[in-house]
């Protein structure tokens, strides 16, 4: 039975952001599969909010990409900063995501994705015009983490925003959230948890997977004979990555230490700052580096002796499983863990690496000293990490959400 599946998201390849590489892996094995897929997105520009080159920020633009229809509307493009700007941005897209969506060919499913949930209210507006049902895939309670990292106080805007999020639930055919934390938050607010699906993020195996520092971006970065601890992804006001800083300073000043070099790759908000905060500090140990395009991303894994993945001390933050948890797995690199919750449940239960509590910067670098003196009880991380990498396959993971797609799509009467 084939299915044509129109999907609305905000972020999509070439940006290679979280949300971006689950939308495409996934559309990319239904198309295996046999179905048709449209995505409508926009221009990319995440994180920087500058057109990536070979694009422009046109009102239409159609692309075909490993089978996928791509559609790219005009958005109002602002960088990952302001709240006014930013909700343009979303409205924006909102808007011309909508009107796109209704003169596409006539969809099976709708599937609209979150972080931002204006996205999901395309989806379900589309829903609605076009007759079609509508699933809400949820990557981030929107907008309690935009209050969680200070962007927006308690408020009436705030309020209403949570009321139209439950309104979406409810109005779906489906929930389909990535973490089982989402799943009871949304139980304990009311919705029906026969309706919620969990499917977490996962790793592309044909990407990631275990590859030797790569000689020639090492000997460029002068990281050829170092331990390295390496950040990679958005440079944010979640993430608090001034803990990473902190904890350079800190092995920076021991008499003794091994050779351990911090890298952040990536762009986003707090990226600026940080580079000033960095440059006061007096750092010589850490090297900070620019989005790198998707195809070359494993390079750089390949560079990590160590994964830092951080995430700010917060309740809210407990529900998230970071996604490069599992390309740490397909890469086979053991990680410091400063993220509580779910996510850090897995790295424990896994046994592929150290859980630390986030923003503590003693717990950071105690961590990193005692993996680098450690080669046996590092080995076996690493194996571990391989291990339980097929776990979290993408390409099982994309089945599973495709067969509820290909349910509710069953279930629907013709009209």
């Amino acid at each position: 039975m084939k299915v044509r599946i129109l999907f609305l998201t905000d972020n999509f390849p070439p940006e290679v952001n979280a949300p971006a590489s689950r939308t495409f892996e996934h559309c990319r094995e239904w198309v295996k599969a046999g179905h048709q897929v449209t995505v409508i997105t926009g221009a990319p520009n995440f994180p920087t909010g500058k057109v990536f080159p070979g694009y422009r920020n046109r009102l239409w633009q159609r692309e075909t990409m490993d089978g996928i229809e791509v559609v790219r509307v005009w958005t109002y493009i602002a960088a990952n900063a302001g709240v006014a700007k930013r909700t343009l941005d979303y409205l924006s897209f909102m808007v011309f995501g909508f009107l796109a969506g209704l003169v596409q060919r006539r969809p099976d499913v709708i599937v609209g994705t979150s972080p931002q949930f204006f996205t999901n209210c395309a989806a379900w507006m589309l829903s609605v015009f076009r007759w079609r049902p509508f699933i809400f895939e949820l990557r981030d309670l929107w907008p309690e983490s935009i209050k969680t990292v200070g962007a927006m106080q308690d408020s009436a805007a705030l309020r209403l925003l949570e009321c139209l999020e439950l309104f979406l639930y409810r109005r779906a055919a489906a929930v389909v959230a990535v973490t089982e934390s989402f799943r009871r938050n949304l139980i304990a607010r009311g919705i029906d948890g026969d309706q919620i699906a969990v499917i977490t993020n996962g790793v592309d195996l044909s990407r990631f997977q275990p590859m030797p520092r790569d000689p020639e971006l090492a000997g460029q970065l002068g990281l050829t004979d170092k331990f390295v601890a390496g950040y990679i992804g958005t440079h944010g006001m979640a993430h608090a990555l001034e803990t990473l800083l902190e904890a350079a300073q800190r092995i920076a000043a021991l008499p003794t230490s091994p050779e351990v070099h911090f890298v952040l790759l990536g762009d986003g908000a707090r990226k600026s700052a940080l580079k000033a905060t960095a440059k006061q500090m007096g750092l010589k140990n850490v090297t900070f580096l620019d989005t790198v395009p998707k195809a070359e991303v494993p390079r750089y894994w390949s560079l990590l002796d160590v994964s830092i993945i951080h995430l700010r001390k917060s309740d809210n933050f407990t529900q998230v499983i970071p996604s490069k948890l599992f390309e740490c797995m397909g890469m086979g690199i053991p990680v410091l863990h400063g993220v509580a919750g779910e996510s850090a449940d897995i790295v424990e239960r896994e046994d592929i690496g150290r859980v630390f509590e986030p923003e503590n910067v003693e717990a950071l670098g105690d961590g990193l000293l005692r993996l680098a003196g450690d080669q046996v009880r590092y080995q076996q991380l690493r194996a571990n990490a391989l291990e339980a990498a097929p776990r979290y396959n993408r390409i099982t993971l994309a089945r599973k959400m495709l067969e509820i797609l290909e349910n509710i799509h069953a279930d629907r009467p013709s009209r």
